[in-house]
């Protein structure tokens, strides 16, 4: 299978695909076409484990890039854990993506990615550039930390992630560089675009991306929708996702899902009061806007990288994007009451993003008379956000020790204005 760039000047395969992360156009890489599964998938999906099924959907778009022993290799080290489907009320479910090595979702995507630039690279030495809102650079940390031959540069928006994620970016050492940035996510994002498309950086090194705007994060994450659905097909009832969005990453990955013959009923976009797709959906304009900071910073963006992709799959066409999602926004008084409401009515504790997917979901439920399931992506687990949640909920937050062992590490970072100059310099001083 060939991957274009959603600006339509680059074809090229999936190994480079992956390794670059960003085409040469500054377009996002996307398969010529989903490929689809067969029925025989879909009618075994219940019977399958998340390891089977994250093989079978990966080889879709891995073609023979990759051998079956290997790819299999890959997927069983990647999905190591558990993605349960937990029930909170009779007809809502939290797919709570947590339980890996740095308790956010991002470590399906960031695992996966990591071990494929790895085995695609063949051991050659790269850098690899990720902006991070939050859970993304502790996630790609994790991924890449002692990877031969491989080289992270982590940008992040001094003071605007959570302290617990400030650790999980800065204490790694090694391989692993935290480049503190005086800005927003979104300045965070162009600096890594314009590291990733500049000529002498490329010339000098090899680069990639390691954010969702590359390909190898976007594939794994579909993997969890049939996951959701295997162990929730037994209800009998059509199955809506409400999925906490910023990048608009895990939304993509849900939509490549559908798209490949997963019957998802409705997706929900829910998003803070970084509303941009909410508005495009609304007044068919599209107009981003620098970044609000909230307590669910993982989804403060003004620009949303997906986006284009989006796009590309709709073909630009706002009602087409409107059959498939409905978006909300929400502020963070909203997302404060029903984090007690959800605690006080059915004890269950949601982290600030995972609050956002329950209101999308409640706001689309008063609107439709259909009998539906709703599962809501519980993207992160309420400990990494342990300041918010306690002054919410006024009590303690078990911290988990894989997550308390990085509050005893030592912070080691550079700081940077937003200055690509300056970013450039630092990179073109580092050794390869």
């Amino acid at each position: 299978m060939k991957y274009i760039s959603t600006r339509q000047q680059q074809e090229t395969d999936i190994k480079t695909a992956i390794l670059k992360g960003l085409a040469d156009d500054g377009g996002l890489f996307m398969p010529e076409y989903i490929p689809q599964l067969d029925s025989e998938f879909f009618e075994d999906l219940s019977n399958l484990s998340l390891q089977e099924i994250g093989f079978r959907v990966a080889k879709e778009f891995l073609g023979e890039s990759i051998s079956d022993d290997n790819l299999k290799e890959v997927i069983d080290e990647v999905l190591n854990f558990e993605i349960p489907a937990v029930k909170i009320s009779e007809d809502i479910y939290s797919l709570e993506l947590f339980h890996g090595p740095t308790m956010a979702f991002k470590d399906v995507g960031a695992r996966f990615m990591a071990r494929m630039m790895s085995y695609f690279s063949g051991g050659k030495p790269m850098k690899v550039i990720a902006a991070t809102s939050g859970d993304t650079g502790s996630a790609v940390a994790s991924g890449f930390f002692g990877v031969q031959g491989i080289e992270v540069y982590i940008l992040y928006p001094k003071g605007k992630v959570s302290p617990l994620q400030e650790k999980q970016l800065t204490t790694w050492g090694g391989n692993i560089k935290a480049l503190e940035i005086d800005g927003t996510f979104d300045d965070c994002q162009a600096l890594a675009k314009q590291i990733l498309s500049d000529e002498e950086l490329n010339e000098k090194f090899t680069l990639t991306s390691a954010n969702s705007i590359n390909i190898a994060r976007l594939i794994p994450q579909s993997f969890y929708y049939f996951w959701a659905f295997a162990q929730l097909q037994k209800l009998g009832r059509p199955i809506v996702f409400s999925v906490p969005s910023g990048n608009f990453g895990n939304l993509t990955a849900g939509l490549f899902a559908k798209k490949m013959g997963l019957p998802i009923h409705q997706f929900i976009a829910s998003t803070n009061s970084n509303d941009v797709v909410p508005n495009y959906l609304e007044t068919g304009n599209y107009e981003s806007k620098p970044s609000k900071q909230t307590i669910s910073n993982a989804m403060d963006v003004g620009n949303p990288s997906n986006f284009e992709r989006m796009k590309s799959l709709f073909n630009n066409d706002v009602s087409e994007f409107k059959k498939e999602i409905e978006s909300y926004s929400f502020s963070d008084e909203e997302t404060k009451d029903t984090m007690i409401k959800v605690k006080n009515g059915f004890g269950y504790t949601l982290d600030p993003h995972g609050a956002v997917a329950y209101l999308g979901l409640e706001k689309y439920s008063k609107k439709s008379n259909e009998d539906f399931v709703v599962v809501l992506l519980e993207t992160a687990h309420p400990a990494k956000f342990v300041e918010v949640v306690e002054d919410v909920l006024k009590e303690e937050v078990t911290i988990p020790e894989k997550l308390e062992a990085f509050n005893k590490k030592e912070k080691r970072f550079v700081e940077f204005s937003v200055d690509f100059q300056q970013v450039k310099q630092f990179l073109m001083e580092e050794k390869q």
